[in-house]
């Protein structure tokens, strides 16, 4: 029977049995990559299904479960239908507000009463894939769509849930189709998210949830900004992010805020703030216990050290890294590292080589990376790829170096990168010398045709 309003989902936590939630959201995270999915699952997440918080999964979520459990339903995994949830005043109550909001934004613009319905078809359309151009015509309307524009009450639960559901569908779309196409639609959810932050919420733990999911949101369109080569942008978003972690008090939000702003300072050329940003991470992070958060700081810093050319600092941080990597996965882990694991940490390692001129040993690590990463997470394969190319063009292997660039190539018609559309210019700089070889020569005529 299915889950009521507000009651334990006594089913759903008989499932997990004697599994601790972590482990149990290690299995719904495995669970997803088996059939392509993506969803960042953690402890807290699986608390909420069985507190009866989450009363009904959203579409990927849906998927993941009823493959994990052949042969079940929704009821009975004790969800409720998602009619009941959603409730036909309430469709009518998201459309008649997200059409108000979207009349503020384009006031010449005709809104439609059916858009509540079109937006979980959106939904589903993305989950399937899709190129980036559609997905960013539409990204507006999807988020939007679950996100309700402030009103004279205050936030819920259901605003909070919103929030946090925009932060997952903008990491999941930038990990398949790149930053490019995103940040500008992406944006008005932020809005959203802050006003309702200024419209209070009824409940203090709903606060606290919308500062984190605000804050959160705000590192996510700044990270799409700096992937895009928008760093001035970027770097506001950081910043906003950091003063909501501050104001709430939040050491898991302020420990994400600094890790970006150390990535944003290096990539800006300056590594002294890069180092200083990722200590200042280390410190918020230190009594969250998530050895991993500890591990992606080091190599934040390590990656400062290493544009300061200090060898020696660098090595430490990178030993600090691999050493809290190596404890694994804990509870404690912040929802979105789910995007760090082993080919993460290779890629890092690799840029840190690269900064100090060992660019053979920087394309081992990329190579490695590259070979890590799942291939459904293109954005990330093209990343890697690309550094690959780069690292051997400078290694002194042009034919190997074109060939990887080639593969890029291949990537860029479905992601959208300006970080990695850059990093391959670089590459075709480097094997001019080297044109006649005819595989670099074919590389460089695609390039330049691309």
């Amino acid at each position: 029977m299915a889950a009521s309003p507000h009651s334990p989902n006594t089913p759903f936590r008989r499932l997990r049995g004697r599994h601790s939630p972590a482990e149990f959201a290690a299995m719904v995270r495995r669970a997803a990559k088996e059939i392509g999915e993506t969803v960042s699952c953690d402890a807290r997440y699986i608390g909420r299904v069985e507190s009866g918080e989450i009363r009904c999964p959203n579409y990927a979520y849906e998927r993941v479960f009823l493959h994990m459990f052949p042969g079940r339903t929704l009821a009975d995994l004790g969800f409720s239908p998602r009619e009941t949830v959603r409730g036909r005043l309430a469709q009518r109550e998201q459309a008649a507000s997200l059409a108000a909001f979207a009349n503020r934004a384009h006031p010449t613009g005709a809104s439609s009463p059916s858009r509540s319905k079109e937006s979980d078809v959106l939904r589903r359309a993305f989950m399937a894939g899709g190129s980036a151009t559609v997905a960013a015509a539409t990204l507006g309307l999807t988020l939007l769509g679950e996100v309700r524009a402030p009103l004279a009450s205050r936030a819920g639960e259901a605003e909070a849930a919103a929030v946090e559901d925009a932060v997952r569908q903008i990491r999941l779309l930038d990990d398949r189709h790149g930053a490019d196409a995103l940040y500008r639609r992406a944006a008005e959810p932020l809005r959203t998210a802050y006003a309702l932050l200024d419209a209070g919420a009824t409940r203090q733990s709903t606060e606290d949830r919308l500062h984190a999911g605000a804050g959160e949101l705000a590192i996510s369109v700044g990270w799409l900004a700096h992937d895009s080569g928008r760093f001035d942008d970027a770097r506001s978003h950081y910043a906003e992010a950091l003063a909501t972690a501050r104001v709430s008090g939040d050491a898991s939000l302020e420990a994400h805020a600094f890790s970006n702003m150390a990535f944003l300072a290096r990539d800006c050329g300056r590594p002294r703030e890069s180092v200083r940003a990722a200590q200042a991470g280390r410190r918020a992070a230190r009594s969250l216990g998530s050895p991993r958060l500890l591990s992606l700081l080091a190599l934040r810093e390590a990656g400062g050290w290493a544009g300061l050319a200090d060898r020696k600092a660098c090595e430490e941080a990178l030993t600090r890294a691999h050493t809290e990597f190596s404890r694994g996965e804990a509870g404690a882990d912040p929802e979105w590292m789910s995007f760090f694991g082993e080919a993460e940490l290779e890629s890092l390692e690799s840029r840190c080589w690269a900064a100090l001129g060992e660019h053979a040993r920087a394309a081992r690590h990329a190579r490695r990376a590259a070979d890590l990463q799942d291939p459904h997470f293109a954005r990330n394969v093209a990343l890697y790829t690309a550094e690959l190319a780069d690292n051997l063009a400078h290694a002194g292997a042009p034919d190997e170096a074109a060939w990887a660039g080639g593969r890029v190539l291949e990537l860029l018609n479905e992601v959208q990168s300006t970080r990695i559309q850059s990093m391959l210019a670089a590459t075709a700089r480097t094997l001019v010398p080297h044109q006649r070889s005819p595989r670099v020569g074919a590389f460089l005529s695609r390039h330049a045709q691309a």
